[in-house]
């Protein structure tokens, strides 16, 4: 049900909501002090699996973008205190985005592009021109082949959701249902698993994916997220076909249950993962907030055994990091303690916060320096170890912007 070599035995720490705090005040202190007027902040020797084409990343996912949001977040929570001028360094941020971009090339994705560094700008220094760049932006995307939330429209249109939640204009409701319509035109029946599937063209390669990064629960997600704003036949047939892919694409095993990267039948080469991006975790963080409570009974023991899979496999050697790290894994708990109200969900996420301390100190110790982004890094585990404390369980820029 998941590879054991990728994961670690859980630390038996106490919950601490002091040493929570310090830590969190120790990421945002470091992270200022590490800041560069030129080279914004240090790449991680863990974000160089390719020589980077650029000094420095600005996306949301890796980049500057993504640590200038972190960083305000936790300063309007009263979190953290800060000296850096957040607003200032964004549109200087943005702007060498579109001279020497991470990628090689201007994109708009969500995640890595265009899209998510704009929205930070607006979030922080709202001016037309940064709105109207995020509209073209997120419309030039509609079409994207890939089909998933990292680099497509399901990512993107968050954006739009986002827009029309700030400004309350009609113009991003209606860019958010040309993307519905796209989204929807690419589900496809596959009678393999008797339930509508979604195909990713992605890196050469065609295939039909799973997880929230690159597969169909990240598609869910944005249609679930803007449910309100679809028909009522299509809200009745997207909780539907929600329920159907779930059950039918779930591995299930005791009372845990997971789920491959893809559904192809080569199981040797679509191993399982237990993280946010592939497997169990991303499931829950998908749906356990987005999916209507009680409409099936079968889903909701689905996220249950889910969230056991999760706590069985425990924390990731891979680091602390959201996307396929221990804070990623621990928000799964924390949507299940919302979800439930059942308090063994929140005492799990808060010793996987414990643990990530510890991987925290021992990374910073081995490197001799921080993680300084969102998705991969310092940051988003900053935002998870606030959540614990909060018992919030909105995901860093997917859920709460």
């Amino acid at each position: 049900m998941y590879q054991l070599k990728r994961h670690e035995t859980l630390a038996a720490s106490a919950w601490n909501e002091d040493q929570v705090r310090a830590t969190i005040e120790a990421i945002a202190h470091d992270t200022e002090q590490q800041w560069d007027e030129q080279t914004y902040w240090p790449i991680h020797p863990l974000d160089r699996d390719f020589p980077p084409p650029v000094p420095a990343y600005r996306s949301l996912y890796s980049g500057a973008a993504g640590v200038v949001w972190a960083l305000h977040y936790l300063h309007q929570a009263q979190a953290i205190t800060l000296d850096l001028d957040l607003a200032a360094l964004m549109p200087r941020i943005h702007e060498t985005y579109r001279q020497a971009p991470d990628t090689g090339s201007v994109v708009p994705s969500f995640f890595l592009g265009e899209v998510g560094i704009a929205l930070v700008r607006w979030r922080l220094c709202p001016e037309d021109a940064t709105a109207q760049t995020i509209f073209d932006q997120v419309a030039a995307n509609i079409a994207n082949p890939t089909n998933e939330a990292l680099w497509a429209a399901p990512g993107t249109m968050l954006a739009a959701l986002w827009m029309a939640q700030w400004t309350g204009a009609n113009r991003w409701v209606d860019l958010y249902r040309r993307n519905v319509d796209y989204l929807w035109q690419q589900w496809h029946y596959n009678p393999t698993w008797d339930c509508y599937l979604w195909t990713q063209d992605l890196y050469g390669s065609i295939s039909q994916m799973t997880g929230p990064a690159h597969g169909y629960a990240g598609n869910l997600y944005a249609l679930l997220r803007g449910a309100d704003w679809l028909s009522d036949e299509q809200r009745q047939t997207l909780y539907q076909r929600t329920a159907q892919m779930l059950l039918n694409t779930a591995h299930i095993k005791g009372n845990t249950a997971n789920w491959y990267p893809t559904v192809t039948r080569n199981w040797l080469l679509n191993r399982m993962l237990v993280q946010w991006c592939h497997g169990a975790p991303g499931m829950v963080t998908s749906l356990a907030q987005t999916y209507p409570v009680g409409r099936s009974e079968p889903l909701e023991t689905l996220l249950l055994q889910a969230g056991e899979m999760t706590w069985q496999a425990g924390p990731l050697k891979k680091g602390t990091n959201l996307c396929h790290g221990t804070a990623g894994n621990g928000y799964a708990f924390l949507k299940l303690f919302r979800r439930t109200g059942d308090q063994l969900w929140l005492e799990r996420s808060r010793q996987f916060a414990m643990h990530a301390i510890a991987q925290y100190q021992r990374e910073k110790e081995r490197y001799g320096l921080g993680r300084y982004s969102l998705w991969t890094g310092d940051l988003g585990l900053a935002v998870y170890l606030w959540h614990c404390i909060t018992t919030e369980a909105d995901l860093p820029s997917w859920d709460v912007m």
